[in-house]
């Protein structure tokens, strides 16, 4: 891994190195308009830069532009992505109607379909992403982090798991693994700066943000804006014990 001056080091010291950066920014955005562009923008380049590294050697990605068909999993994002996203949505809604989409409703619609499936259940379900048209993502600039690290090796075997067969996904683990610090680095930090710092279904939090403009200013004053939308596959304390424990390692 890269660390934040640029030196190598382990997965133990980025995830240290991204809390600290990410501090920082928290420190000094604090209250700020800013501050979800700052932590989103140092996330996204921290992702890039270290995949890099990482897939270095590794095989060419399947992954290209028109390729959806991982796009019927559960999508899940933190408190600053979903803000992100919810205020592109409003920003491109006049463009994307002039042209015939309608994407708050779109989400909305997926949401009544998901909300409250798991996982497992989400799959089974395969619906179609609302976010995807003609196989191409309208929100791609601002996609989560989770979409980000999502990449695959084989198209055919996305495919085959898409349509329900059987088989084992060769996912990239350069992705997966630093997808997984850089979010897990944000989530601590905004835990230790009083910020709701869980994970959100993306559907069902971009429609709570949709109908509410106040969510980014509830949020930065300490509100779990977002509550209902909580994944609770992994309970927040659990987490907080997680983090704790890796930052006194």
């Amino acid at each position: 891994m890269a660390g934040h001056d640029g030196g190598d080091s382990g997965p133990l010291s980025f995830f240290k190195a991204q809390h600290r950066a990410f501090a920082e920014t928290l420190k000094t955005r604090q209250g700020s308009d800013g501050l979800v562009d700052g932590l989103l923008l140092q996330a996204w380049d921290s992702f890039d830069r270290n995949v890099d590294i990482q897939a270095e050697g590794q095989p060419p990605l399947a992954c290209h532009k028109g390729c959806a068909t991982c796009c019927t999993l559960r999508v899940t994002a933190t408190a600053p992505e979903v803000l992100m996203i919810g205020r592109y949505v409003r920003w491109s809604d006049g463009r994307f109607k002039s042209i015939g989409i309608d994407l708050p409703a779109r989400i909305a619609d997926a949401d009544a379909q998901t909300r409250g499936l798991d996982e497992a259940q989400r799959v089974a379900l395969r619906l179609r992403c609302p976010y995807i048209q003609n196989g191409i993502c309208l929100i791609y600039q601002v996609r989560p982090l989770a979409c980000r690290g999502h990449a695959s090796y084989d198209v055919h075997a996305c495919v085959e798991a898409a349509a329900g067969r059987a088989g084992e996904i060769p996912y990239s683990e350069p992705h997966r693994v630093v997808r997984s610090l850089v979010q897990n680095a944000l989530q601590s930090s905004l835990r230790d700066a009083g910020l709701a710092f869980r994970l959100y279904e993306l559907n069902h939090a971009v429609c709570i943000a949709l109908r509410n403009e106040d969510c980014c200013r509830e949020w930065l004053s300490g509100t779990d804006v977002f509550a209902p939308a909580a994944v609770t596959e992994v309970a927040a304390d659990e987490m907080a014990r997680v983090y704790d424990a890796i930052r006194a390692s």
